[in-house]
């Protein structure tokens, strides 16, 4: 089992950065890649970004050069970095770890105010 905690959402203005962070916990050992992901109302859950055990990184297109995927493997810890925020960015984000299966956290809200 693995066990994910986001942090880091909240209220911005478009244009404006903010950095999610998520913690691992649990069966750390097994995890092949973790990644964020974000569902905006009436729309399906989407991938952002995801980085692997060996540093290797894949953004979505609408996402790239704006956003930074990078991990702390002694904290256990992925952070996403999000520069010149859209209104469209606005979403619920959620940290993903995939360990034999996928493993999910609550999710934190993103909003960018235009």
């Amino acid at each position: 089992q693995v066990r994910l905690v986001e942090s880091g959402g909240g209220l911005v203005q478009a244009g404006g950065s903010l950095r999610l962070t998520c913690a691992a916990s649990g069966n750390i050992f097994s995890i092949n890649t973790m990644g964020w992901y974000r569902q905006a109302p009436g729309n399906q859950r989407e991938l952002v970004a995801v980085i692997s055990s060996y540093g290797s990184t894949s953004y979505a297109d609408s996402v790239k050069g704006r956003f930074t995927i990078s991990n702390d493997n002694a904290k256990n810890t992925v952070y996403l970095q999000m520069n010149n925020l859209k209104p469209e960015d606005t979403a619920v984000y959620y940290c993903n770890a995939f360990s034999g299966g996928n493993y999910w956290g609550k999710g934190t809200l993103v909003t960018v105010s235009s």
